[in-house]
C-alpha cells in the first residue's frame, strides 16, 4: 500500500502536477535543464528545483534522471524460482544479495519469487542463475526478453483513474478496437489508440553496449541519478572530468541508440497508489504473437507487454507477458477480464505481486564492466 498520506495530492498545485505528469521523460539534456523547464512552467528556475526536490523529499519522485535500458547495454533476464514457504526469507536473502539482482517481487503462483538478474554478459548472467540454484536447491525458471512490444513505467499519476495510462484513453473512457480472433486483424488499434509505438522489437541476449570511455564514466556516475543542482551535467561532467558539451552530447547520444530510454522525473508508482499490480501470462500460438503482442500493447491500460520463451521442460507453456498497473485490484482485474474477452482469447494465468522483495535500479556499473568477479 502508498506509504504517503491519502491526500498527498491535495496540496500539489496545478505547477507540481505538470511536474510529476509531464516530466517524466523529456526533461532538457542542457546544461541549465531546470531553467527550460521553469520557462514552459512560467516559474523561475531556482522555484523549479526546489519543486522537484521537494517531490523527492516526499517520495513521489524516486530520483531525477536517466532510465537505463539494460538489454541494450548488457544482459538482462526475468527468473523464477517455487521458494518452500519454510525456506522463502532464506532463499530471498541469498537472491537479494546479488547486486546484479535489481528487483524481485513474490508473486502468488507455484512459482512464487520473480527475480531480474542484468549482468555485464550473458556469461555472466548464466553464471549468477547457475550459482542461484546451486545455493538455494532450487531450479531457476531462466525467461530472458525476446521482444519488447511496450515496456515503460512512465504514466500520469495526479488523477483519479483506475489504472495506470487511463488517462490516455479515449475521450468516452474506451479502449482501442478489440482484435477478432484473425491474427492478420489483431492490429486493430493501429498506431495505438493513445499514440502508442508497440512495434515488435526484437531482443538480443547478447547485446554488448559497445560503450566509449567516456559513456561508461558517465552511467556509472549517474546510476543513482543526476544531482539535484542547477547545473546538473556540469556537476557529472566535473566528477569525471570531462567537458560539459561532451557530457550533454553523451547523453543525448545514449537517448538515440537506446542505451537511455528517458531522462526526467522517476515516479514512485507504488507510492503514488498504483500499487495494485497483475503480470498476465499467455500461451499465445507463435504465429499469432506479433501480431497480438502489438495490438496489445496499443492498449492504455497495458503497462507491459513483451515476449518470453516456453519452457516446456519446466512445466511453463506461457510465451507472452502483460502487466496492468492499478489503484484497486478490482479494476486489474476487470482489465485482464478484457483481454482474456477481446483481444487474448487464450489459456493464461494471473500472477498477483503480493510482496516486494527487492526494488533497484539496474547497476550501471555492473553493466559497463567486463570483469568476471563474484557477483556477491
Amino acid at each position: 500500500m502508498s506509504t504517503l498520506e491519502d491526500d498527498w495530492r491535495a496540496d500539489l498545485d496545478d505547477v507540481d502536477a505538470a511536474l510529476v505528469d509531464e516530466y517524466q521523460s523529456g526533461f532538457p539534456v542542457v546544461e541549465r535543464p531546470f531553467r527550460v523547464v521553469a520557462d514552459d512552467l512560467g516559474i523561475d528556475e531556482g522555484e523549479a528545483l526546489d519543486r522537484v526536490r521537494r517531490l523527492r523529499e516526499r517520495g513521489i519522485f524516486r530520483r531525477f534522471g536517466a532510465v537505463l535500458n539494460p538489454p541494450v547495454i548488457g544482459s538482462s533476464t526475468l527468473a523464477a524460482v517455487a521458494a518452500p514457504e519454510d525456506r522463502f526469507s532464506e532463499i530471498a536473502e541469498i537472491i537479494n544479495g546479488y547486486r546484479q539482482v535489481n528487483h524481485n517481487y513474490r508473486r502468488d503462483h507455484e512459482w512464487n519469487m520473480w527475480f531480474v538478474v542484468t549482468a555485464a554478459s550473458r556469461e555472466k548472467r548464466d553464471s549468477i542463475l547457475a550459482e542461484i540454484e546451486s545455493k538455494t536447491g532450487c531450479s531457476v525458471l531462466n525467461l530472458p526478453m525476446r521482444t519488447d512490444y511496450y515496456i515503460d513505467l512512465e504514466f500520469p499519476v495526479v488523477n483519479d483513474d483506475s489504472f495506470a495510462r487511463e488517462t490516455h484513453a479515449g475521450a468516452d473512457g474506451t479502449s482501442a478496437p478489440a482484435a477478432t480472433d484473425d491474427a492478420a486483424s489483431a492490429t486493430a488499434g493501429g498506431d495505438g489508440f493513445d499514440g502508442t509505438d508497440a512495434s515488435a522489437t526484437r531482443i538480443s541476449e547478447d547485446a554488448v553496449g559497445g560503450l566509449s570511455e567516456l559513456e561508461a564514466a558517465l552511467l556509472v556516475e549517474i546510476q543513482e541519478g543526476f544531482p539535484l543542482t542547477a547545473t546538473p551535467y556540469r556537476d557529472v561532467a566535473d566528477a569525471i572530468d570531462a567537458d560539459v558539451d561532451a557530457v550533454v552530447a553523451a547523453v543525448e547520444r545514449l537517448l538515440a541508440d537506446g542505451c537511455i530510454k528517458r531522462v526526467g522525473c522517476v515516479v514512485n508508482h507504488i507510492v503514488t497508489g498504483f500499487d495494485a499490480n497483475c503480470m498476465v501470462v499467455w500461451d499465445v500460438p507463435d504465429e499469432e504473437l506479433d501480431a497480438r503482442g502489438e495490438a496489445v500493447g496499443e492498449l492504455p491500460y497495458v503497462t507491459l507487454c513483451y515476449h518470453r520463451p516456453r519452457r516446456p521442460d519446466q512445466e511453463w507453456p506461457y510465451n507472452l507477458f502483460t502487466m496492468i498497473h492499478g489503484r484497486e485490484g478490482a479494476a486489474v482485474d476487470d482489465k485482464i477480464d478484457e483481454l482474456a474477452a477481446d483481444y487474448l482469447p487464450f489459456e493464461h494465468e494471473r500472477l498477483y505481486s503480493t510482496e516486494t522483495l527487492k526494488q533497484t535500479g539496474a547497476r550501471y556499473d555492473e553493466l559497463v564492466s567486463a570483469g568476471s568477479e563474484s557477483g556477491q
